[in-house]
């Protein structure tokens, strides 16, 4: 090991007299023959880990923060931790944590803010005390400020402590400093892979790239385009698509690693610690473009420098304040661009096979800095080891996964003994939306990188895969856990104001779980996860109708039948319910749910609209009934919020009714439009006779007088003279002349003979196509437009009264109604031969379709013996229709029959 910088007791293991400024690196040989596996560097003492789990401490002790009585350049250990097999350690100014590979968490030193987690201000805790509140925790990694400290735990939990006089700790406002760990809830559902800690700044660091800051940000360190402080997590946007893997923080600025080896510095760079040329501080993620070229693997910050390792070249460039030697250059002056660091460097011995000089070399393994001070940890050419790449992230040190492994490790420990301890780790796990969130990453390409409100960034098949194997009865044991965990914390718990894109995966994953689908967990798992996903805010909830967008049809098919079954399931079971409010509230959200995903289905025709069809409901619901209620209900909204308040009708989500319980619906809905009409008539005429003014009583029926010879002229005499309240009556046709009474006989026969005259071809209103027996609108008419509305009248009345018309249209019809755009496949319904033509033309393969077609963008119509040639686009007519451009001609010819045709 190597190491250079500023000691002011003296560099540790060199010699007692060498004091102060070590600005070239020089072997670090306090241990010989056991190995250093990790360094952590406080304002003026340091930390040395070794691979057997010792901790030795050495530096300045005036807070207790080596955790011995001794001070001096010589590391001592650490003897109350002699018992604790140590994995990790961290400093702050004056402080110290050590965490153990059982993830229970040591602190000594200074502890004036809180920064020892100890629920105590003790000034200085000289021997190293266990954390007691996260005794409960499986710690993963901690990360020390000057004066605050942050920790994450195997289930996703985030937790800080200590001093919070700039918004370090990410509580939000108006939180003092706290001496024992506060769980930062506003990151919850996120899978963390770090945290860090500058001087009074914090970042955390998603599996997905994403970079959230807070704290102190005087000198822009946060990367927020700003140099306000943050009370609470942040998401540095700018950052979102680099890929960032790894953060190292110095006292006032902030340096991130890509993937791709790329090295972004921000904050404070007053003595050139941000590698730019300059010495001008950075609100900005920028690029060091100095390193631009290298593939930098690892990264390390300092108070006010940086280091960079760059395998390919073996060289370690520092860049920053050296006024304390801790550039390594052999200078004490400031450097504002990357410069190599001193000495003869590798990253490999390959690297040096070929040279004779090869064993003056030092193999580089990883580098440490803090402070002013810089430990390089390396190997010998005998029996080196690769360097440490940062880019690969240790599992072991970030949010539980769940696959196949873990899920191996649990059964064979509740197999061996279901202790509390084992349940309730396995448990925590289960519970976490974060653990879930981060396990089943689309990693192709590095997909799930790209997280965003459209792409969610994971693999659903993995996580169809797990859940189906977790189905086995050999994982009966894990099975009943994982149904425990979400029925009673996860599902409950879920935010309805997710803090990121990433947190909101588990809206996804939840429905692959095959026992949703049993009806059993229908009231504890299905319902409960729908009202989650109700209770989102309007930003999520689009979110998650993105990401259902983008889904594979199946696994939303899969999704619309699961709450379809859970109605018919609510609906069947109704009547024991003992609380009907119980009732009311899963249906609405089953309800609700299906309409959420209808809403989506209506822009990306993921399935067929039929497929929301409940055929069950005729037969489950007194479908008149529903619908007076709903009636009742929309009255009461507008009149008296109290009436039928709380009532849950099907009507309101019509989307769900076959054809049958449309048309029981429709009939339903004539009825009562009738019988008010009726009604209104009756009390009129009451008033009118109590008046003494009887010549103004009105009839409770529509009465139309036509004649035979003249159908279509009365008709639209008689219906232009009736309002619209008037046209809601039922209806009675009289044909002058005639004595027969209209028992329903008459208005049926009535509807016939003027449909059958309407759509008579003299009137030239419609054209009828012999191919496929339909009809379509003409775009030549001899009749005025008043016609049509008459048609759409006589429809509307023929549905009204319950009589049924046979009316040949295509079902592009329907589609303009809709407003849906019909194209070339309702071309072919109407006009075959037509549509055929154009698929042809479409499908040929060869190169010369001007020459085989001798096409231009025109058409021609025949009107009553005469070829009339219309232009599809201007200048269709010298425009020839060519491989690039017949796909234009097809939509053009589709949109002619449809929207010229449509000419009213």
């Amino acid at each position: 090991m190597l190491c250079w910088g500023y000691w002011s007791l003296g560099q540790p293991g060199i010699s007692t007299n060498l004091r102060g400024i070590v600005a070239e690196p020089q072997v670090y040989g306090f241990i010989s023959d056991r190995s250093v596996k990790e360094v952590a560097c406080g304002g003026n003492h340091s930390v040395f880990l070794l691979e057997d789990g010792e901790v030795y401490t050495c530096g300045l002790n005036t807070k207790g923060q080596l955790g011995h009585e001794r001070e001096g350049n010589k590391p001592e250990q650490i003897g109350a931790l002699a018992d604790q097999n140590i994995v990790h350690v961290a400093c702050g100014e004056s402080h110290s944590l050590a965490l153990s590979d059982r993830g229970q968490l040591f602190s000594w030193g200074a502890g004036s803010d809180g920064q020892l987690g100890l629920m105590t201000t003790e000034d200085s805790v000289t021997v190293p005390r266990l954390i007691q509140k996260l005794n409960q925790q499986t710690i993963l990694q901690v990360s020390c400020g000057n004066w605050h400290c942050l920790a994450l735990a195997a289930d996703g939990q985030f937790f800080t402590w200590g001093k919070n006089s700039h918004g370090q700790l990410g509580l939000g406002k108006e939180f003092p400093s706290q001496a024992s760990p506060q769980r930062v809830r506003s990151l919850e559902g996120i899978p963390l892979a770090q945290v860090a800690a500058g001087g009074a700044h914090s970042f955390a660091l998603s599996l997905s790239g994403a970079v959230f800051g807070w704290g102190m940000n005087n000198a822009g360190q946060l990367g927020l385009s700003d140099e306000e402080d943050r009370e609470s997590p942040c998401h540095v946007k700018l950052l979102r698509t680099q890929k960032v893997v790894y953060i190292s923080c110095g006292e006032e600025h902030t340096a991130v690693l890509t993937k791709s080896g790329g090295v972004f510095t921000f904050g404070a760079g007053s003595c050139g610690q941000l590698g730019h040329d300059s010495m001008n501080d950075e609100v900005n993620p920028r690029r060091v473009l100095e390193l631009m070229g290298s593939e930098v693997t690892q990264i390390a910050c300092g108070r006010q420098h940086t280091l960079a390792f760059v395998p390919s070249s073996g060289l370690i460039y520092a860049f920053g304040c050296g006024a304390r030697g801790q550039l390594g250059t052999g200078h004490t002056c400031n450097v504002k661009c990357p410069s190599p660091v001193k000495g003869y460097w590798a990253a490999h011995s390959g690297q040096l096979s070929a040279r004779a000089d090869r064993f003056k070399y030092h193999i580089v393994k990883q580098i440490f800095s803090g402070g002013d001070q810089t430990f390089v940890l390396c190997s010998k050419y005998e029996n080196s080891s690769p360097a440490v790449d940062f880019r690969t992230v240790n599992q072991a040190h970030y949010t539980s996964l769940i696959n196949d492994e873990t899920i191996a490790v649990w059964r064979q420990k509740l197999s061996e003994h279901s202790s509390a301890n084992t349940v309730n780790g396995v448990v925590q796990i289960l519970s976490s939306a974060a653990c879930w969130n981060g396990s089943f990453l689309e990693k192709k390409i590095d997909e799930h990188f790209k997280t965003s409100p459209r792409i969610p960034g994971i693999d659903l098949n993995s996580t169809r895969v797990l859940f189906e194997k977790l189905m086995n009865s050999q994982h009966s044991m894990i099975l009943e856990q994982i149904l425990n965990s979400f029925e009673s914390c996860l599902i409950p718990q879920l935010s309805s104001s997710p803090p990121d894109v990433e947190a909101m995966r588990i809206y996804l994953i939840l429905p692959e779980f095959p026992l949703l689908q049993d009806s059993k967990y229908y009231i504890t798992l299905t319902i409960p996860l729908a009202m989650a996903i109700l209770r989102l805010d309007t930003n999520p909830s689009k979110v998650l109708d993105n990401w259902w967008s983008q889904v594979c049809p199946k696994y939303f098919m899969k999704l619309v039948n699961l709450y379809k079954g859970a109605v018919v399931y609510l609906l069947r079971g109704r009547k024991t319910f003992l609380i009907p409010v119980l009732f009311n509230n899963y249906i609405t959200a089953a309800l609700k749910l299906l309409e959420k995903l209808y809403k989506v289905n209506l822009k990306v025709k993921h399935v067929e609209y039929d497929t929301f069809y409940i055929p069950e409901i005729s037969s489950l619901v007194d479908i008149q009934e529903d619908y007076l209620m709903w009636f009742l209900h929309q009255a009461g909204m507008k009149a008296r919020p109290s009436i039928i308040q709380d009532a849950v009708t099907l009507c309101s989500y019509p989307f769900i009714f076959d054809a049958q319980a449309k048309t029981k619906m429709l009939q339903t809905d004539a009825e009562l439009q009738m019988q008010v009409a009726v009604n209104g008539a009756n009390l009129q005429n009451v008033f009118m006779l109590l008046t003494l003014e009887p010549l103004l009583a009105r009839s409770p029926f529509l009465v139309l007088h036509v004649r035979r010879n003249n159908l279509v002229g009365d008709a639209l005499r008689e219906l232009s003279i009736h309002s619209d309240i008037d046209l809601k009556k039922p209806l009675k046709v009289i044909f002058d002349g005639e004595e027969a009474v209209d028992a329903g006989g008459v208005t049926k026969e009535f509807f016939l003979l003027l449909l059958k005259e309407l759509l008579n071809p003299i009137y030239g209103m419609f054209t009828y196509y012999q191919d496929s027996n339909l009809l379509w609108f003409s775009d030549t008419c001899f009749v005025e437009h008043n016609w049509f509305h008459l048609i759409g009248i006589t429809c509307g009345l023929a549905i009204y009264n319950s009589t049924v018309v046979d009316l040949h249209f295509p079902l592009a019809l329907y589609k303009k109604l809709l407003n849906v755009k019909p194209g070339l496949e309702d071309l072919k319904e109407l006009s075959p031969t037509e549509g055929r033509s154009l698929q042809e033309l479409l499908d040929y393969p060869g190169e010369d379709i001007e020459e085989t077609f001798c096409l231009n963008f025109t058409i021609c119509r025949e009107s009553y013996g005469v070829i009339e040639q219309k232009k599809l686009i201007p200048g269709g007519d010298k425009v020839t229709v060519c491989k690039d451009n017949r796909l234009v001609l097809a939509l053009d010819c589709c949109r002619c029959c449809y929207l010229i045709s449509l000419h009213f």
